[in-house]
């Protein structure tokens, strides 16, 4: 499958050789052979990051898994007397936000520690227990039949979209029905968190800017009139005690929870559907056995899943990491890709294998991260890839790709695996 160039980003590869960037064509192009190459070159691996940064490079499965728990690596360069906001600060300049957005990313729960996340993610968390989520479900099916047996009015000559189609609509609608977007907003959503994932500037900054304006009003209409979504609750959650929660957080977490609840999730869909229609012995493994379907999704995240490396975290103290010496401030990415594909931990790898995972068993790969900041929505990610995948090959039992496999044209972004558009016939 072919990367495809969406970010000016990259100007600064080169510039050290054998610290390799994470803008390097190859690395883009065959992440999992490039990644890969690192990950035998050592466990930790001087790099770069897209400013030209120095960044140490985590490479296996072991290693990543321990950084993820090890709390002295942390997300936030507050903590650590840094001049500046870090790397990430840096690359929002060149976005070219203007200063008064730098709190909303910045300050979101991805980018917090203890004490702050544990309170961000306890205010949250209420909506993504696993009871909730199963509750959810019925509604997930639903959305799922009614955009499946849409699909045939979007066929041209016989060719649908699925990712336009079907594996974006379906997260947007799951999540902004759960956190509360209006329904008439959400095409806008989506428009808006392509351009926060291009990493475009001209996007990036026209589109962030307008999001926050959005949330803002949201609150200031459901005030008025709360309900029992999530909105709602932090609205409560705010108002009845300010110091819980501020109003910059409070913006931060819709737009974290709404980007992060259907960009992921959407090309977990994707990837997942591609990887079956080129590899047919698993997907008649999968037909023959829908109960193969919960282990069938941690397969596919680990082997194709959308995200490949953490954000960027920071060493809070002089730390030997793997026998590397650490030094207080230096920054920490943790290769998911590499990790997923480490030959110490699995057995042929490189091989998609929908029953690798032993059913009930704890998760075996770290697509959705590990420790404090795993994913505080895999279990809905997870429940929507298995509702949309076995409704999917149900419904359309006879489906195909309508392009090579090496036609399917990818995003060249860092740390991503998405795809732009998977043509079908059904």
């Amino acid at each position: 499958m072919a990367a495809s160039p969406t970010t000016p980003l990259g100007e600064h590869v080169g510039k050290h050789p054998g610290e390799p960037n994470v803008m390097e064509p190859a690395l883009l192009a065959e992440p999992v052979k490039g990644y890969g190459a690192l990950r035998e070159q050592g466990r930790v691996v001087r790099g770069r990051f897209l400013d030209d940064s120095p960044v140490w490079f985590v490479t296996r499965f072991d290693d990543v898994r321990e950084v993820l728990r090890d709390q002295r690596f942390v997300n936030s360069t507050s903590a650590l007397d840094a001049a500046d906001d870090g790397p990430v600060g840096r690359l929002m300049e060149t976005m070219g936000l203007p200063e008064e957005m730098r709190p909303y990313l910045l300050g979101s729960i991805l980018n917090s520690d203890a004490p702050d996340h544990t309170r961000l993610r306890r205010l949250v968390s209420r909506a993504f227990t696993a009871r909730k989520i199963t509750d959810l479900r019925p509604r997930v099916q639903e959305i799922t039949t009614e955009l499946l047996a849409r699909l045939p009015e979007h066929a041209e000559d016989g060719v649908v979209d699925l990712i336009e189609h079907f594996a974006y609509p379906l997260p947007i609608t799951v999540i902004c029905e759960l956190v509360g977007i209006p329904e008439a907003d959400r095409p806008q959503w989506r428009a808006w968190g392509a351009d926060l994932v291009s990493l475009t500037p001209d996007a990036f900054g026209r589109s962030l800017p307008a999001m926050i304006d959005h949330i803002h009003e949201l609150i200031r209409l459901r005030r008025g009139a709360l309900t029992d979504d999530l909105l709602s609750e932090l609205i409560r959650a705010h108002d009845d005690d300010g110091g819980r929660l501020s109003d910059v957080e409070m913006v931060t977490l819709v737009l974290t929870l709404v980007i992060a609840g259907h960009e992921t999730t959407a090309h977990l869909i994707g990837n997942g559907t591609a990887a079956l229609l080129t590899h047919p012995d698993q997907r008649r493994l999968l037909q023959a056995d829908p109960g193969l379907l919960p282990r069938a999704v941690h397969e596919l995240m680990r082997w194709c899943g959308p995200v490949q490396m953490t954000q960027l975290r920071y060493a809070s103290e002089d730390i030997d990491l793997a026998g590397t010496p650490v030094r207080k401030g230096d920054a920490v990415q943790l290769l998911l890709v590499s990790a997923n594909f480490d030959p110490r931990h699995y057995d042929d790898p490189e091989r998609l294998d929908l029953t690798r995972h032993p059913a009930g068993q704890a998760e075996n790969h770290v697509g959705f991260g590990h420790g404090m900041h795993y994913c505080l929505g895999a279990t809905l990610a997870r429940q929507e890839g298995e509702v949309a995948l076995g409704t999917l090959f149900t419904r359309y039992p006879d489906l195909s790709l309508a392009v090579r496999p090496d036609d399917l044209q990818r995003a060249a972004l860092p740390g991503s695996w998405r795809l732009k558009a998977l043509p079908v016939r059904l």
